[in-house]
């Protein structure tokens, strides 16, 4: 069958605003202790559910009117389970759940933020990370909800990724203070609520995910090492580490509780972990007494959540790839049983390019990388060449990776099946290319994001695979911020610029933001008074006359993290400098959207706006 020839931009595609907005958003996977029931957390147009499937049942529901949401920063970490019961967070409390007859408790009661709970070995208690006016701490609490919670480690401004040794009688966890972020420095904890020592990381050393070995014996975790991360394991018993795999990108940037990116099997035997190559993830096992290691192969690229079964060989994880959206997968001796799909896997793959790595040179020789998705329909074709979206990531310390493009934060499907090209920039400052990489964004940010993301541009434009002429920049809160930015300090080289939730004012950013992020502007931009020049020229607001190029901006209305006025006064000074722009604020949303219906209008806006603007502006 022939395609019809159409404009770039102009396609018709079968990723709808709808579609997307539809789609299912899949957070986290686990085992019940007895190794037969896997349970996982679906957001359902911003309403989180806990599901649960025991053996070839069919799945069900959980939680019905209490939403899973934990409340701490970005939130994450959202249940746990074991022994036929779970604990999930929800509006600042735990609730124990059956899961036989699916009936809810509060077990807490309903003060300050709290996340990723972990239930003890002998079912007794639970232990969670909690924050009540600004005080982060460790706490425990009984699970018949009778006694009110104590606090069992206080004092670091942060704590993160708790886990209890199988003995019961121990936990660890991971800590932090300000000014650091979770990727910059942080130290392993071992507690047995008589003493507490620190096993590894420290300021400049950040540690991640403490695992215990089903056996007692082991302590594993994932450490910076110079460049690159490694794995390590700490013998409880003998008090000496052992690095099991080295030089490699083994973690994600810590935004959020209980990622987990390595997990031990059930014998103790070996680790199951993922490595990062430049954005593609690849599943692998290490023999823990030999170090051998050995890649599973599969049809996933981004992998997230690794749940290995507590009683035999099973392995359960969140995985995608461009061709696939996302999926709670048990891997099991070479084979693959998809247990929950996110959206219908019905698109042609023909909509779903895979992405071609492309690098160019920085001024100062510093090679940048990126992910290019070229246009692609099973339908439409074009001659020419292709407008081209300019995909900014937030953070900025996060990272692009190769994944399934369509949904609401990896957008890129719905624009190149319309016939756009998605370039989708890994700026310095992004993880995943090695710690110097990371931090060169250091004091920084503004300069180097806008030369990568326009660097990047111009690339492509040398390569014959963008029209100068339509070139759109587009990113969400620390991504915005770079957008906004690009049209300021390069009038005229973007056609049009779309931003989200946008960081447009350094100032207010260092005074009115939560307190995971309050210290952060110190690291990326500087510290006031000394550095007020550098913050007001990387601050759009005050320089939004300067903008000449058509601008979108979207904010919620209950965003914590980015104030709305953010949004607010630089669509002011466009509207006053009749500067062409739409201007959307969504009632409800927060820092992002969960809601169907915002995920859809947003779309709609945005497809609307670049056909205006671009396509026959």
């Amino acid at each position: 069958m022939s395609k019809k020839l159409a404009p770039h931009g102009l396609w018709k595609s079968p990723i709808t605003p709808s579609l997307l907005g539809r789609k299912i958003r899949l957070d986290d996977v686990q085992w019940d202790s007895d190794g037969k029931t896997l349970l996982w957390v679906e957001g359902r147009s911003g309403h989180g559910v806990l599901v649960a499937k025991t053996g070839d049942d069919a799945a069900r529901d959980l939680t019905g009117d209490i939403p899973v949401k934990p409340t701490l920063g970005y939130g994450g970490g959202e249940f746990n389970s074991r022994a036929n019961r779970a604990i999930f967070a929800s509006g600042g409390r735990l609730y124990k759940i059956s899961l036989k007859h699916g009936l809810s408790q509060p077990i807490t009661p309903k003060f300050g933020e709290l996340a990723a709970p972990v239930i003890s070995p002998d079912n007794r208690h639970v232990l969670y990370v909690h924050s009540y006016e600004g005080k982060d701490s460790l706490a425990l609490a009984n699970l018949d909800g009778e006694n009110f919670p104590q606090k069992v480690a206080q004092g670091a401004d942060f704590y993160m990724q708790p886990v209890w040794h199988p003995s019961g009688k121990k936990f660890a966890w991971v800590e932090w203070d300000h000014p650091q972020m979770p990727w910059d420095g942080t130290r392993l904890a071992l507690s047995d609520l008589e003493k507490t020592e620190i096993l590894a990381g420290d300021e400049d050393t950040p540690v991640f995910q403490p695992a215990f070995s089903p056996d007692g014996r082991y302590l594993s975790y994932i450490s910076q090492d110079g460049e690159w991360e490694q794995l390590c394991v700490y013998d409880l018993d003998e008090g000496k580490v052992r690095t099991l795999i080295s030089n490699a990108t083994l973690s994600m940037p810590a935004w959020v509780q209980g990622i987990r990116m390595h997990a031990w099997a059930f014998d103790s035997s070996h680790i199951f972990y993922v490595r990062n190559e430049t954005g593609t993830h690849s599943l692998w096992v290490v023999d823990v007494e030999t170090g051998k290691t050995a890649e599973i192969k599969t049809p996933y690229t981004h992998i997230i959540q690794l749940a290995a079964s507590p009683v035999d060989g099973k392995l359960a994880f969140i995985g995608e790839s461009p061709q696939i959206a996302a999926q709670v997968v048990v891997w099991e001796k070479g084979e693959f049983q998809v247990v929950k799909r996110s959206m219908a896997d019905n698109l042609s793959d023909e909509y779903l390019p895979s992405p071609k790595k492309i690098t160019w040179s920085a001024p100062d020789g510093t090679i940048v990388y990126g992910l290019y998705y070229p246009p692609s329909s099973a339908s439409y074709e074009s001659e020419g060449l292709p407008p081209v979206i300019v995909d900014i990531h937030g953070g900025p310390t996060s990272q692009k990776y190769e994944q399934h493009n369509a949904n609401s934060r990896n957008e890129g499907f719905f624009f190149t099946s319309r016939g756009y090209g998605v370039l989708q920039v890994n700026y310095r400052g992004s993880t995943g290319y090695g710690r110097s990489y990371m931090m060169a964004l250091h004091k920084k940010w503004g300069p180097l994001d806008v030369e990568d993301a326009v660097g990047g541009a111009e690339a492509l434009v040398e390569q014959g695979l963008a029209d100068p002429k339509r070139l759109v920049i587009m990113g969400g809160s620390a991504g915005g911020y770079t957008v906004l930015n690009s049209l300021v300090h390069r009038p005229g080289f973007f056609k049009a610029g779309i931003a989200s939730y946008a960081v447009t004012n350094l100032f207010t950013l260092d005074i009115d933001t939560h307190k995971f992020e309050s210290h952060y502007n110190a690291s990326m931009v500087g510290v006031l008074p000394e550095d007020a020049d550098f913050f007001k020229k990387w601050s759009a607001v005050f320089h939004a006359d300067k903008i000449k190029d058509a601008v979108a901006l979207f904010h919620g209305t209950e965003d914590t993290a980015v104030a709305p006025d953010q949004s607010e006064t630089v669509a002011e000074a466009l509207r006053a400098n009749n500067i062409p722009h739409i201007f959307k604020m969504y009632e409800g949303e927060g820092h992002g959207w969960r809601k169907a219906e915002t995920i859809e209008a947003f779309y709609k806006e945005v497809l609307a706006f670049l056909q205006q603007y671009v396509i026959f502006g």
